[in-house]
């Protein structure tokens, strides 16, 4: 089957990339590190405002480039977006922690907004709600007259006596409301206390004509799908609904499909970050297929890994990845693609899925015949966290251009394996030079290669503030098998000379 090509506009960034930045930056930042070592490790509570200021800024950076291009598909603005963000947080790190006075903060300064027809507190910071914090909150729901359409309870922890005095509050305004947020809204309760707490809601809500459900980052499981039974079962006109991150199994999934009666007008249904298998996969595609107007549906991630697909398979699924710009994970290890495959995927998805942060391919056969390609991809992925391309056969000309791929940017990165790559000096010395200073790092794994006990202690040498970052070498064979038709007579002049050359090559970015 033919699949049709997409124009895919790279920027602006959906609101969830922004998100997912800030967390990961706000992950980095509180991570012991060299850097915090240094400079001292930063406290939860500032960096959480620091990482929101750093994406703010990023994104007006990026924001303004882009308006000098209108016409172009916004990679470059991402490219900047991405690097903005990564200095930024590197200056964050060098300022070191800044001493704050930790006021009283009052429970109404949880409302976010309530102007007359939405009201929300999910403002910061996430607080534990009891019934007389509830009563504080919701009193103004209870205005005679009130024309509240949207509510939204996000970024709270609602208990089981808060859940009762929200119940006939709720209950009062049902017939009004058109969209309901309660996603993360039970943070850190009990399973027992939250499926009573969703049930409270769900029954309050019952009846309602909604257009917008989120339900998401709740761990709802099979379990808590059925506690909201009763409000799923009532919606016949939801035209978005939102199930990320709840810890959906396949029972979960298919759960979804059988309580909420009517897709018809359904326009958004995010489902990513769950765990429901192929059955599970199966009863959310009943929920697409009798959805006539679906034209958001997200999954962010990409896994074929472990089937021998072969370089055509590798060709089609290359044609095909321009349809999913919204792809955050891709696994690809273990498909024996070969160079042919890689090259075609590489190529294609340098134009598309800008906000990756997972590439995996390893075990695919790939020689440096597919790095000039498969560098340039990498390069262009600026939101990448973690890279997999072990068990391939790059040797020293593959992994220094990964290495200049990886130099400039890509402040998200934690983990790098290149493992069993019949890499040797010149190739470490370049990884662990071009890594060394992410903030993030967590892994660099150059174990089972042909690295010269030399080249081992130039290594840990690099990484000699940081050596828990580097994986263990104790499979490395320092006079690894020949792996080209001259034998071993790669001398270490030879390594330097070849390093000099490919260090000194452009990865472009853009064709």
């Amino acid at each position: 089957m033919e699949v049709p090509t997409l124009s895919v506009k790279l920027w602006p960034p959906t609101q969830s990339t922004g998100l997912k930045l800030v967390d990961r930056m706000t992950k980095n930042l509180v991570t012991p590190s060299i850097w915090s070592r240094k400079y001292g490790l930063l406290s939860q509570k500032e960096v959480e405002e620091d990482a929101k200021k750093i994406e703010a800024a990023a994104f007006d950076a990026a924001n303004q480039h882009f308006a000098k291009e209108p016409d172009g598909d916004g990679s470059s603005a991402v490219q900047l977006y991405a690097k903005e963000s990564s200095r930024l947080m590197i200056e964050v790190i060098k300022r070191g922690p800044v001493v704050k006075a930790d006021g009283e903060l009052s429970i109404l300064d949880k409302l976010k907004e309530y102007d007359g027809t939405t009201f929300d507190i999910s403002g910061d910071p996430r607080k534990e709600i009891g019934a007389g914090d509830a009563e504080k909150l919701l009193n103004l729901l209870k205005e005679p007259r009130n024309k509240y359409t949207k509510i939204c309870f996000s970024n709270t922890s609602f208990g089981w006596e808060a859940a009762l005095v929200a119940e006939p509050i709720l209950s009062s305004i049902k017939n009004q409301l058109t969209e309901v947020d309660l996603s993360d809204f039970v943070a850190g309760r009990p399973e027992e206390e939250a499926l009573e707490v969703m049930n409270i809601f769900s029954l309050a809500l019952e009846g309602s004509v909604l257009r917008y459900l989120n339900l998401s980052n709740n761990a709802l499981g099979e379990k808590g799908i059925r506690a909201f039974g009763a409000l799923l079962k009532s919606q016949h006109n939801l035209e978005e609904l939102y199930l990320i991150n709840d810890g959906i199994s396949e029972e979960a999934a298919k759960a979804v499909c059988e309580l909420v009666p009517s897709t018809d007008k359904l326009r958004v249904l995010q489902f990513h970050n769950n765990m429901t298998g192929d059955e599970g996969a199966i009863a959310i595609s009943n929920i697409v297929n009798h959805s006539p107007l679906l034209e958001d549906f997200r999954s962010t991630k990409l896994d074929l890994r472990d089937n021998m697909f072969g370089i055509d398979a590798g060709l089609a699924l290359s044609k095909a990845l321009s349809a999913f710009s919204d792809l955050s994970e891709i696994y690809l290890s273990y498909l024996n693609l070969g160079d042919e495959g890689c090259i075609a995927l590489a190529n294609a998805l340098k134009e598309s899925a800008p906000s990756l942060e997972v590439l995996d391919m390893a075990g695919n056969e790939i020689t440096a015949k597919a790095a000039p390609a498969l560098a340039s991809c990498i390069a262009s992925k600026q939101f990448l966290a973690k890279l997999n391309l072990g068990e391939n056969e790059l040797k020293d000309e593959g992994a220094i251009l990964i290495a200049k791929a990886l130099e400039e940017g890509h402040g998200q990165l934690c983990e790098v394996d290149m493992n069993t790559n019949l890499i040797r000096r010149a190739g470490a010395r370049c990884l662990a030079t071009a890594v060394v200073g992410k903030p993030g790092l967590t892994l660099l794994n150059i174990n089972g290669n042909y690295i010269s006990d030399e080249g081992i202690d130039e290594v840990k040498d690099i990484f000699k503030n940081c050596l828990n970052v580097l994986g263990p070498l104790d499979e490395n064979d320092p006079d690894g098998d020949d792996y080209d038709d001259e034998g071993d007579e790669q001398s270490g002049h030879d390594e330097l000379e070849l390093e000099s050359k490919l260090k000194g090559l452009e990865i472009k970015q853009e064709e």
